[in-house]
């Protein structure tokens, strides 16, 4: 017994002083991922905010503080010119539209795609639904990295898909995939299904049979039923799948550099190219700062407009 009480002693010194500053319960559960936020975002998030306010030079790192010590008093030096810099320059604008559009088209086509499976995931029994659900799963047992190149394979002039095709006799020279638009949505797409997959699964698993049952007794075709029924129930998975496509497919690097072209501007590759290239730390930070203000806003109209629609019903 004594040993007992001796091992979970830390345990017990531990829950008293988190008590003691009063985080005991609920507040400590909220504490975790609190503390999780402000180290790895907040905090990752004032720094670059920092930066974005100073001004490039050549040292390390290299950007010229914006608090400065000299001897008496503090002097702040905060330089706006970054970001009028990113209004002036059209390279810039350009590259957020496109962004923009390419996230928004994937998110689209991996909604066309990945409803159509996710509902039959969830309409199957048992056992079946165990294995489709592992196959979703199964691309993230593999290195993202790896995934991309080996479209590179099937893409490209002699690659899997154009061989294939000229044995047929479908065409007669390659076609051009890799390296162009396609290839870019066609990867996003790939990429990020699973993540359209999974929460669309969730809803419609949840879906009571009772209502299509009621439905058809009243008359409804099953088209009728799924634009009546299915399709409004389940648009808290299509708004959830459709944010997880689209917000990590705007800073998406690695697909447009590998499949992409070079006119494949998108703001992943200009970040990139400001941080390792021009070394321009400071507008490189103004950058990342402007398109997180960008969807944060659009995000938060939309968690808005959410809850408001659930306390009206």
């Amino acid at each position: 017994m004594s040993r007992a009480l001796t091992t979970f002693a830390p345990f017990r010194l531990t829950a008293s002083l988190l008590q003691r500053f009063g985080l005991g319960g609920r507040s400590l559960v909220i504490a975790v991922p609190v503390l999780w936020l402000a180290v790895f975002f907040l905090i990752p998030f004032l720094v670059v905010a920092k930066i974005s306010l100073s001004e490039a030079a050549i040292a390390l790192p290299p950007y010229l503080p914006i608090l400065e010590w000299d001897g008496e008093r503090a002097i702040f030096s905060f330089n706006l010119g970054n970001y009028r810099y990113l209004l002036d320059d059209p390279l810039y604008l350009n590259a957020y539209v496109f962004s923009l559009k390419v996230a928004f088209i994937s998110a689209c086509i991996a909604l066309l795609v990945g409803y159509p499976m996710a509902y039959y995931i969830a309409r199957s029994p048992e056992p079946r639904r165990t294995l489709l659900l592992t196959l979703v799963m199964l691309p993230f047992w593999t290195s993202f990295l790896l995934r991309v190149y080996a479209w590179q394979g099937f893409l490209r002039s002699n690659g899997v898909i154009n061989n294939f095709l000229l044995w047929t006799g479908l065409i007669d020279q390659p076609l051009v995939m890799l390296q162009t638009d396609f290839a870019v949505y066609l990867g996003i797409v790939y990429t990020y299904l699973p993540f359209m997959i999974l929460p669309l699964y969730a809803n419609l698993v949840k879906l009571d049979p009772s209502l299509l049952e009621a439905s058809a007794d009243l008359g409804a075709r099953p088209l009728a039923t799924f634009f009546n029924v299915t399709l409004p129930l389940s648009m808290p998975g299509i708004i959830a799948g459709f944010m997880l496509v689209f917000v990590p497919a705007i800073g998406e690097f690695v697909i447009p550099e590998l499949l992409g072209g070079p006119d494949t501007l998108m703001i992943g590759r200009v970040l990139w190219s400001e941080f390792f290239s021009n070394r321009d730390w400071p507008v490189a930070s103004a950058v990342a700062i402007a398109m997180l203000i960008a969807l944060v806003i659009p995000i938060m109209i939309l968690r808005n407009a959410q809850a408001h629609a659930q306390e009206e019903t």
